[in-house]
């Protein structure tokens, strides 16, 4: 099965860019659902870890799947650009962590900072390195410009 691709509509892109950044409030969407099943379905059949970790594992897949979607019906320009996208939605994602965690739900920043430790088996800073990095690594994986790459590179 072939997808189309569209150019993006302006010579620089803009079009395209402002698509994936606006793009973010699907990714929010997402993770909010993704948030409420695992509260309201498997979570209370886990362990608290096993819980954060599962539904870190599945707010990858369907936000890379949103990624894989924007690159390949919206391409961005050059590879610049689709850093420029991962930056956004990176600090986007970070704001709104814990903007709302600490001002909505009222969770205390202690809390909020230990979704970030590694050691402690919280997996969450993959998920945000993930965000970050998804436009440029569906960017060079569909190859969808050519120009933007040096000779004899892939």
């Amino acid at each position: 099965m072939t997808y189309p691709t569209a150019e993006p509509t302006t010579r620089d892109g803009s079009r395209a860019t402002r698509r994936h950044i606006l793009a973010w409030f699907a990714l929010l969407i997402i993770a909010i659902g993704n948030g409420a099943l695992r509260d309201l379905g498997y979570g209370p059949l886990l362990s608290p870890l096993t819980a954060h970790q599962a539904s870190t594992l599945i707010a990858v897949l369907l936000s890379g799947a949103v990624a894989w979607w924007l690159a390949r019906r919206w391409p961005l320009p050059n590879h610049k650009v689709a850093h420029t996208v991962g930056g956004v939605w990176l600090i986007a994602t970070i704001a709104f962590e814990f903007l709302f965690g600490h001002f909505v739900m009222g969770h205390d920043w202690q809390r909020l900072l230990g979704d970030y430790d590694l050691s402690a088996g919280r997996v969450w800073p993959l998920f945000l390195a993930w965000t970050g990095l998804m436009p440029s690594i569906f960017y060079r994986w569909h190859g969808t410009r050519k120009a933007d790459r040096q000779p004899g590179t892939t």
